[in-house]
């Protein structure tokens, strides 16, 4: 035998040997053909998010911006404008795709009480509906509304300013 002889004949074997598993793996996902009469169910992780049958699950899919459905824009200014004027109380945990700020018990300057606050920055706007901060004292009882409103009055303020300094440059 020649030599183009023997490669054509080992190529007719891959070929028919691929083109044999493709059936064989055909049969054991389910499709029809091969004469086979079982049929292998997928089981489905996830039901219609089933990452293998998701029609926006492709290979450039990894270029797309990532979006996450919990994510919140929050205002810049007064994420800084918050973390300054209550750095006087340790800070637990910070969220900024949520927009929430964590803090310890502290005690201000010139303060005999102890506070604990939660702040929750929800929109990107830089004015008082996109801040929410409730405070606590070390007994549990919330502050009162005026004390609550000179804090975020406080954080309002300082995040213009912050505002107004980023603007200059």
């Amino acid at each position: 035998m020649a030599h183009g002889t023997v490669g054509r004949i080992a190529i007719t074997l891959f070929l028919v040997g691929t083109l044999g598993a493709c059936g064989a793996l055909r049969n054991i996902t389910g499709g029809s053909g091969g004469g086979s009469d079982q049929s292998y169910a997928r089981p489905s992780l996830s039901g219609s998010n089933d990452v293998e049958t998701n029609p926006d699950n492709t290979i450039w899919s990894i270029f797309r911006k990532k979006t996450a459905e919990n994510k919140v824009q929050v205002n810049r200014y007064i994420w800084a404008a918050s973390l300054e004027v209550l750095n006087f109380l340790p800070v637990q945990s910070v969220d900024p795709f949520t927009g929430v700020i964590v803090t310890g018990y502290g005690t201000p300057p010139g303060g005999g009480r102890a506070y604990r606050a939660t702040v929750l920055i929800d929109d990107p706007a830089l004015d008082a509906r996109s801040l929410n901060v409730a405070l606590q004292t070390r007994g549990g009882s919330p502050v009162s509304k005026a004390t609550s409103r000179a804090v975020e009055d406080a954080i309002l303020s300082r995040a213009r300013e912050l505002r107004i300094a980023d603007s200059k440059f």
